[in-house]
C-alpha cells in the first residue's frame, strides 16, 4: 500500500488501552475495528512500525513492514474471540516434538542429548510433562497426559502470546522450545541455536549450503520476532 499518512503516534482509547493514530485517525483492523493494546510499550513499537513503513508519505510499505501489527491483529481479530483452534493447532507439535527425535550418527546424538535433554527435563519438572524420545524418523507415541499437560500451558496463554507461539513454534519445530521461549527459559537466540542443532552439525562436515541458509535466516527472523511480541506483552500497561 502507499502510504497515506504523515506521522503515527500513540493514543489512548474512551474503553481502555492504547492505539496507533495516524495522524490523528486509529488504525483499524480488516474487521472495521480500532487496533488495541493493554501495553502503553507495545502501542509505542507498533507506532514505531507504522512511523517507519514506507520511508515517508507516498511510499510503498508492504506487509512485511508491519510484522508486529500482522501479529497483534491476528490476536485481536481472530485468537482473543476464539483461542481454541490455535492452541489445537500448536498442540499437536507435542505429538511430534523435535528435541524427542535424536539422530541415529552417534556424535550428533551425543550432541543432542547435552544440548536437547536440559529442555525435556524442563517440561518435565516445570510443565508436568515428560516426553518419549526416540532414534531415527519413525514416530514415538507420546503420553496422554503429557500432552494433555502441554496443552493446559498453551490454554493460559494470553491471545497475544498465541500469536507469538503462532510463528514460533513451527519455525523452531518444538512445542517445548517455543515454550520455553514464552515463559523465558530461553531466549530468541538460544531457541533458534538449540532448532538448527542438526543442520549446523552437518555444515561442519559438508559446508553451508545457500538455501538452508536463507532458510535458517528466516527462522531467526520468525523466533526473534515472536520473542520481541512476548517481551512487550509483559511489559507494564
Amino acid at each position: 500500500m502507499k502510504r497515506f499518512w504523515t506521522s503515527a503516534t500513540v493514543g489512548a482509547l474512551p474503553e481502555g488501552g492504547f492505539t496507533v493514530l495516524l495522524d490523528g485517525r486509529p488504525v483499524r483492523l480488516p474487521g472495521g475495528t480500532p487496533m488495541r493494546v493493554e501495553q502503553r510499550p507495545l502501542a509505542e513499537a507498533l507506532a514505531a512500525e507504522w512511523d517507519a513503513a514506507g520511508g515517508g508519505k507516498g511510499g510503498e510499505a508492504g506487509p512485511e513492514a508491519l510484522p508486529l501489527t500482522r501479529l497483534v491483529g491476528t490476536a485481536q481479530e481472530r485468537i482473543a474471540p476464539d483461542p481454541e483452534p490455535v492452541v489445537a493447532e500448536l498442540a499437536k507439535y507435542a505429538e511430534t516434538d523435535l528435541l524427542c527425535y535424536r539422530a541415529e550418527d552417534r556424535r550428533l546424538a551425543e550432541r543432542q542429548a547435552v544440548e536437547w535433554q536440559p529442555l525435556l527435563d524442563w517440561a518435565a519438572l516445570q510443565l508436568d510433562a515428560p516426553l518419549r524420545v526416540t532414534s531415527g524418523v519413525m514416530p514415538v507415541a507420546q503420553d496422554p497426559s503429557s500432552l494433555a499437560a502441554l496443552r493446559r500451558a498453551l490454554v493460559v496463554r494470553t491471545p497475544l502470546e498465541l500469536a507469538a507461539l503462532g510463528i514460533a513454534v513451527p519455525a523452531l519445530g518444538s512445542l517445548v522450545l517455543g515454550l520455553a521461549l514464552a515463559l523465558g527459559r530461553l531466549d530468541a537466540a538460544e531457541a533458534f541455536r538449540l532448532a538448527t542443532l542438526d543442520e549446523a552439525f552437518e555444515e561442519a562436515f559438508w559446508g553451508v549450503d545457500a538455501e538452508a541458509a536463507a532458510r535458517r535466516e528466516r527462522i531467526a527472523a520468525d523466533v526473534a520476532l515472536a520473542r520481541r511480541l512476548i517481551d512487550l506483552a509483559s511489559s507494564a500497561a
